[in-house]
Parts: structure tokens; sequence; C-alpha cells
């Protein structure tokens, strides 16, 4: 069977883009599967994402012989561009502190297959989910975090992703804050999942504070991390109502539920090539 590969590209937008890679695929006899593309009429900036397979003679016979050939489309319409294998699933390095919620539902996703990403190291600043991580077959690396050795700490936390070739680090209600070096370092390659619809509710007990100010909506953003302390730009949000009868508890389990399936959804588009930066958004083509 041949496998499908995945084409994104970003650039100047201009009349042809779209022709030229149909036309590209049509004269290599690539038959597409999934097409779709965006124009950002503020920033003049074009966006696109196809899936497509080999369906004759002409087509090239390796991914490199693939790349080779189209890039020269991505010279002449000065592309920003990546040509991967669909077969191929990134690897990510997920890191935790001690709640469980978000790294158990991407363990067992990731477990009986419905995750398109290769777990290949947790890392914490807490031994607590050492269990549950080992059970699931994936190595656990305990790094605690001090004010003293937080560079030392973030070293090691990208020697594991280096030793796992990890595409990204996943932050599962990791509870530390990522220096500016690290941020800049994993930039576009680091998601974190944030406890409430951004902007809003910031730092301790975000529910505490949202019972206090009775709120009617409970939410969670997946977003990628920058300097900026929870400003960087956002792949998936999710909100559910709730009322003046929920306690402080009833809200907690609610967000719980909310933030997993918010950072599951961020990390299957990042793992299938959906999401493409924008400056501070993103386009994710669903």
């Amino acid at each position: 069977m041949t496998d499908n590969y995945i084409l994104t590209l970003t650039a100047d937008d201009r009349v042809g883009l779209v022709a030229a890679v149909a036309g590209f695929l049509a004269e290599h006899e690539g038959f597409i599967l999934d097409s779709q593309q965006y124009a950002d009429l503020e920033q003049d900036r074009f966006f696109m994402r196809v899936e497509f397979k080999g369906a004759g003679a002409k087509f090239p016979a390796s991914l490199d012989a693939l790349t080779e050939k189209f890039s020269l489309i991505g010279k002449q319409y000065a592309l920003d561009w990546t040509l991967v294998s669909g077969a191929v699933k990134p690897n990510i390095v997920i890191a935790v502190s001690k709640g469980s919620h978000c790294l158990n539902d991407l363990l067992h996703r990731w477990k009986t297959g419905g995750l398109p990403a290769n777990i290949v190291g947790v890392v914490s600043n807490h031994e607590s989910l050492r269990d549950l991580t080992e059970w699931h077959g994936v190595a656990f690396h305990h790094f605690p975090a001090t004010d003293d050795n937080r560079a030392e700490q973030e070293q090691a936390i990208l020697d594991v992703m280096e030793q796992g070739q990890a595409d990204y680090l996943i932050l599962a209600r990791y509870m530390q804050i990522l220096s500016d070096d690290l941020s800049a370092r994993l930039a576009g390659r680091c998601i974190n999942i944030h406890h409430s619809f951004l902007p809003g509710f910031k730092g301790a007990k975000p529910y505490h504070r949202a019972h206090a100010r009775g709120v009617k909506l409970i939410g969670a953003t997946a977003h990628f991390v920058s300097a900026e302390l929870d400003e960087g730009p956002i792949i998936e949000q999710a909100v559910e109502r709730v009322d003046h009868r929920a306690s402080v508890e009833e809200m907690i389990r609610i967000g719980r539920d909310i933030e997993a399936q918010v950072l599951a959804k961020a990390v299957k588009w990042a793992g299938e090539h959906r999401i493409l930066l924008n400056g501070n958004r993103t386009v994710v083509f669903r």
C-alpha cells in the first residue's frame, strides 16, 4: 500500500499557489485525499495543508525524491513548507507535576492507538505519577525543580527530548514556569494546557476565584508556550456551562474533564500536522 504524504505550507499570498501545488501533484500522478487552504487577508499570508498519495508510475519512489522535486515549486513561490510521510508519527515528551488527569488521558489514547504520536518519555518535578507512567510502559524521569537548579533541570528535560528525538514537549498540567530561554528554544514545539478559557483567572486557585466571581462558564485552553506567560498562540479552547449550584469541587471536576479533552485535541492535531503558526495566532486545519 502506498504511503500517504502530508504537505503544509505558508507564503505571501499570491495568485496561482493552489494551482501550482495541484499541478505538481497532477504532473507526478499524485492523488489528493484532502486539501484545505486559508488566506489571511489582513496579513496577506496564505496557508495550505494537502494530504495525498501516489497513484501512478510517475510518482516519485521515495520521500526524498518527492521532496527534491517539490523544492523547485517551493523556491519559485518562496514557500515555507514541510513534506512528511503520514505513516511517521511525531515523538513527544510529556511534562507533568502531580495532577494525573491529562497524563492519564494521553497515555490511554496512546496505548489504545488513538493518539497520532509516540510518547517517548514523561518528565516530572515530582515522583507521584511514576507508577501510572511505567504501568503504560513509558520511561519516567524525575527532575526536582528548585530556584537554584532551574537551568540544570531544564537541560535534563532537553536531554530526554534529544535522546527520544522528540518533536514536541507537552505540558500536561506541569506546574512550573519555563524559562525564557527554554520557551524560545522550543518555540512552536511546546504545547501547554491552561485551566481557563483564556484570558482570565490566571495564577493560583483559579476555580476558587471563578467560584467567588459566580462564573457561568468553565473552560480550558491549549496553546503554544511563549516567553509571555499564558500568552502564546492558542490552538484549541472549550467551555461548559455551570450555574450557582456548582461547588468548587464540582467546578474542578468539570474543569479537569475539559482540560484533558482540549489537550488531547491539540496533541492530535499537532501529530497530524494540522497546526500552522500565523504570528501570535494559529491556523488549524481540522
